[in-house]
């Protein structure tokens, strides 16, 4: 006889899921080869920690000279992440979808790495990975979307301006996000997580509160709206969110040139304040996700959220109830203060466990807190933030594996039967995203 845990197990495999936040390119929706799994960028902070000296991500496209010599690289510390989470997802991937279960190691990796750059010419294989975790819809930038996608299984989210996100060493980012978007025509990437000192090329410039204004409305009205099923950002905890009027926003551009901590409150707030203005008027736009809880390091990000910073978000939220905004968390000891605000503004949703949250551990964790303080239509289950549809395969796995845990928890203790388990884990990783997106 199964256990509840081997039973819900079985009966979530076949559940299907809604991955709401990906970055997968349709250029190569699959992996190019063993660097896009072994050096997904979760992957390479681990390496780092074990005494690799790159930390950086690999280059959007990188060249067989890049790819060689950041592998042979990292090799000799494979050894020791082999315990981590990340480094389980990579075993999963190079078992279940390469039949590679030999170590990696710099005299066989070569043979690995052929394996799967000839797999990744062979356009049905990346909906055979998807099919395999059992993913029928899947969010991706707009930007990385081509004439081949699929249009069974894609939606877009637009990531294109971040009025709310810090740099490392720098106090003016919401001005240069707003110009980054006023100097295209279109929408386009986004800036880096770290600019690291590099400065982007612009045609406009913020001076005036008036420029600012004049530059919402070009980002506003270049938005694909029915085009998209979401909008993607950050909400920095570094920041502190509070009114400001014309005249505190006029003085403070006026010293963007020695722009402190002051400052970049003001601009982020400011244009923040004025994006949420013009997009609500518009009306039922589309959902807008935030990221929150990790903040910048040199090349990547820490877990960081400030207690004072949800409560400072809730007037923001308040003041737009037709807007739907939605977290995505990475700081796991806030989990509770985000529960309590959706459970009280109907505006709010949580979705996934992300960044510094995605570990089994933290998982469990926030599930089980979510599914005790939260209606099923107030959180989405699972998003992969993956690359390559591998990476997403992998984390289906992880997160089916976890709530199967958390479920089985919660029937040994009678809270409900095998049945209604099911019917909850249904609910958050298929219908509520479904109800969501569309």
């Amino acid at each position: 006889m199964l256990t509840d845990r081997q039973w819900i197990r079985g009966e979530l495999d076949d559940i299907p899921l809604y991955d709401a936040h990906t970055h997968i390119d349709s250029g190569h929706p699959g992996a190019r080869g063993l660097q896009d799994i072994l050096l997904y960028h979760m992957v390479i902070s681990d390496l780092r920690s074990a005494g690799c000296s790159r930390g950086d991500r690999l280059s959007e496209s990188p060249g067989e000279e890049e790819v060689r010599e950041r592998i042979g690289g990292a090799l000799p510390y494979w050894p020791h992440i082999a315990g981590t989470s990340c480094a389980w997802g990579v075993r999963t991937i190079l078992g279940d979808l390469y039949g590679w279960q030999e170590p990696i190691l710099p005299d066989n990796w070569m043979a690995l790495h052929d394996r799967i750059r000839e797999r990744a010419g062979d356009p049905p294989w990346y909906r055979e990975i998807l099919a395999r975790a059992g993913i029928v819809r899947y969010s991706t930038e707009w930007a990385r979307r081509g004439p081949d996608d699929p249009g069974d299984l894609v939606r877009y989210s637009l990531e294109w301006a971040f009025f709310t996100r810090s740099q490392w060493g720098r106090y003016d980012t919401a001005l240069l996000e707003l110009e980054w978007a006023w100097s295209q025509g279109q929408p386009g990437l986004p800036l880096p997580v770290t600019l690291a000192g590099e400065e982007p090329a612009l045609s406009r410039h913020i001076r005036t509160t008036e420029d600012v204004r004049e530059a919402i409305l070009h980002y506003c009205d270049r938005i694909p709206y029915e085009q998209i099923a979401s909008m993607a950002s950050h909400l920095s905890t570094d920041l502190d969110y509070g009114p400001v009027d014309d005249r505190s926003m006029t003085a403070a551009l006026a010293r963007r040139d020695r722009a402190g901590p002051e400052e970049r409150n003001i601009y982020a707030c400011y244009v923040f304040e004025h994006f949420l203005d013009a997009y609500e008027r518009r009306g039922a736009g589309p959902v807008l996700q935030f990221s929150i809880g990790a903040e910048p390091l040199p090349y990547e990000t820490g877990s960081k959220l400030r207690t004072e910073t949800l409560y400072q978000l809730v007037p923001i939220f308040a003041r737009h109830p037709g807007i739907h905004f939605q977290l995505f968390l990475a700081s796991a000891h806030q989990n509770q203060a985000l529960c309590t605000l959706a459970r009280e503004l109907p505006n709010v949703s949580v979705a996934g466990y992300w960044w510094h949250n995605f570990f089994p551990s933290f998982i469990r964790r926030v599930m089980e807190e979510r599914l005790d303080m939260l209606a099923s239509n107030r959180q989405v289950g699972f998003f992969s933030d993956a690359y390559c549809v591998e990476w997403a395969y992998a984390k289906a796995r992880i997160v089916r594996a976890q709530l199967a845990d958390v479920l089985s928890d919660q029937v040994a203790q009678g809270r409900f039967g095998r049945g209604e388990a099911v019917s909850i884990a249904r609910r958050i990783l298929y219908e509520t995203p479904l109800a969501l997106f569309g």
